[in-house]
C-alpha cells in the first residue's frame, strides 16, 4: 500500500507540472471609456522619448500594431493625421530570488520528506523518507504599458494597460509576444480589473524559460 501511494502522489506531481509548464501567465489591468474600433487609425509612440528611435521599440509597436489592426483599427498612412495616438512603455521591475525545495515528491519540502499513509481520515503524512532538494532561482518582473489617445485630445486618456508576468526569463524579446497577446485577450476587456490571463504554448520545454 505504501508503495502504491507513492506512485499515486508521484503521478500527480507530474501532471500538476506538466499542466503549469504549458502555460504562460501574465496580470492586465485595464482602465477605459474607450469606444468600439470602427476603423479609426493611429499611430504608435513611445512613452519614454528615448526609446522612440530603437530598434528594439520599433518590434514591440509592430507586435501591438498587428493586434491594433487585428481588432478593428487601421495603422495611419505615413504623413496623414491619425485619430488615435498610442504609447508603449516596456521594461524589468526588479528581480528576487525565489527557492524551491523537492524531494520523494512533487509538492515542495513537505512531500519530499514525509511518507504518505492511509489512515481512517484517507491520506495523511508522517514519518520521513527523503531530504528535499533545494534550489534557488532568480525571478524577473516583466512590464508592458499601452495608452490610446485621441489625437484631437492627446493628454486625455480613452485607454489604459498595464501587463505584469512573472518568470526566469529577463530577455524581454522572447516574453514581449506573449505579453502582447496576454494585453489583447478580450480587448479592451472589463474596465478597473486586474485578469489574470494565461497562454498555453505549443512546446512546454521552452516555456520553463519563462
Amino acid at each position: 500500500m505504501a508503495n502504491t501511494s507513492k506512485i499515486i502522489v508521484a503521478l500527480a506531481a507530474v501532471l500538476m507540472l506538466a499542466g503549469c509548464a504549458s502555460k504562460f501567465r501574465s496580470d492586465v489591468s485595464s482602465w477605459h471609456r474607450l469606444p468600439a474600433p470602427s476603423g479609426e487609425t493611429f499611430v504608435i509612440d513611445a512613452k519614454d522619448p528615448r526609446k522612440q528611435g530603437s530598434l528594439e521599440f520599433a518590434q514591440y509597436a509592430s507586435l501591438v500594431a498587428a493586434q491594433l489592426e487585428r481588432v478593428g483599427y487601421r495603422s495611419a498612412a505615413r504623413g496623414g493625421q491619425p485619430d488615435l495616438i498610442v504609447r508603449l512603455d516596456y521594461g524589468l521591475d526588479g528581480a528576487r530570488e525565489k527557492v524551491r525545495s523537492s524531494g520523494g515528491g512533487l509538492y515542495g519540502g513537505y512531500y519530499g520528506y514525509h511518507r504518505p499513509f492511509w489512515g481512517p481520515y484517507g491520506w495523511g503524512y508522517g514519518g520521513f523518507d527523503d531530504y528535499p532538494d533545494v534550489r534557488s532561482y532568480t525571478v524577473y518582473q516583466r512590464k508592458l504599458e499601452m495608452e490610446i489617445a485621441d489625437a484631437r485630445n492627446p493628454g486625455q486618456n480613452l485607454y489604459e494597460t498595464r501587463v505584469v508576468s512573472d518568470g526566469r526569463s529577463n530577455r524581454l524579446e522572447e516574453v514581449m509576444p506573449l505579453m502582447v497577446r496576454t494585453l489583447f485577450e478580450e480587448f479592451p476587456g472589463p474596465s478597473g480589473v486586474t485578469r489574470e490571463i494565461s497562454i498555453d504554448l505549443d512546446k512546454a520545454p521552452a516555456s520553463s524559460r519563462y
